[in-house]
């Protein structure tokens, strides 16, 4: 049984009821990360992967979505990947603020320094998200604010690959390393799925920010199209 609030107060509903009064038919087009979150996998998951791997695999699978978009056929195929590409980036770079950079700034030397380049370069990210998201593909628009996104991107993904991350795992420990990237994969659950440009980059006040954003823009990806499974193949 599920407690249902009500003007009244909280009464039982048998969890059929419950479970379809939460799933409106557009759920079908939603990506399949849409689901009850098992903490438990997602901690196991990251076990014995290092932080800048996890990272690394991200920035691969948003290098193959922005191709996706750009090789897409027919306009329903485009929305479909500038969705995804949308929702991958906007996650993947809060979840950096919030639990990368501040390591950073804790254990390498000038980590500050890096972490507020970084910070900065996630900005003009954003702006440009920010724009892109907001157009349609007949958009004259959209593949030039697509490529000037992704030159942004590539640039700061190449940085950090390069320089950033491995500074990084060079001052701390294979044990550390692994938790680091299992709280970047859960928090990747509970962030924010399109771009807020003007919301804070630091934590704890981007936490709270991203904790009030959050269900908004998880309501609005439910009637949004996503890949189908047999696209990501």
């Amino acid at each position: 049984m599920y407690r249902l609030a009500t003007h009244t107060g909280l009464r039982q509903v048998p969890r059929s009821i419950a479970n379809n009064a939460v799933r409106p038919a557009a759920m079908a087009t939603t990506p399949r990360f849409f689901q009850p979150v098992d903490m438990r996998t997602i901690m196991s998951s990251s076990s014995g992967v290092k932080v800048s791997d996890r990272i690394k695999h991200d920035h691969a699978e948003l290098e193959q979505q922005y191709k996706n978009i750009i090789s897409a056929k027919d306009e329903d195929t485009k929305v479909r990947w500038q969705n995804q590409f949308i929702w991958e980036l906007a996650r993947h770079s809060i979840a950096e603020e919030i639990v990368v950079y501040p390591a950073f700034e804790k254990f390498v030397p000038n980590g500050k320094q890096m972490a507020d380049k970084d910070r900065a370069e996630h900005q003009t990210v954003k702006n440009l998200l920010y724009e892109f998201q907001k157009m349609t593909p007949s958009n004259a628009d959209f593949r030039p604010t697509l490529d000037k996104l992704w030159a942004a991107l590539s640039k700061h993904i190449k940085e950090e690959e390069g320089e950033d991350l491995p500074a990084l795992e060079q001052h701390i420990d294979a044990n550390y390393s692994g938790k680091l990237a299992s709280s970047f994969s859960t928090t990747k659950h509970f962030v924010p799925t399109q771009s807020h440009p003007s919301a804070p980059d630091k934590p704890p006040y981007e936490t709270a920010a991203g904790m009030l954003a959050t269900p908004l823009d998880k309501l609005m990806d439910m009637f949004k199209k996503f890949p189908k499974e047999d696209m990501k193949a």
